[in-house]
């Protein structure tokens, strides 16, 4: 699992790359970090380069939206795969971020 962050303005932008699994969430917790300093802004998550994503993903996902909603900002997940779509939408996910 990449992760790699890129801001513009009050945009931040993290663009997945790999699986994100089990094996690592742990990394991917810490990798997000700069995303949950700046979760008074937009915050972008190009899944387009995200192959898969387990529950351990899906918990960090929802406390970066948590985190956003505390603070102002927001959350886009865009470019997702119908796998992943699947994923969000089997578990009550999808309706809790932006889609795009």
């Amino acid at each position: 699992m990449e992760l790699i962050i890129k801001q513009s303005e009050d945009t931040y932008t993290g663009i997945l790359k790999g699986r994100l699994d089990t094996a690592s969430s742990n990394q991917f917790s810490r990798d997000m970090q700069p995303l949950m300093d700046n979760a008074d802004k937009h915050i972008l998550l190009d899944c387009s380069e995200l192959e898969f994503i387990s529950s351990s993903g899906l918990r960090l996902m929802l406390i970066l939206r948590k985190q956003t909603i505390a603070n102002g900002g927001d959350v886009t997940i865009t470019g997702a795969s119908d796998e992943v779509k699947k994923v969000f939408t089997i578990t009550g996910f999808y309706s809790l971020f932006n889609m795009a």
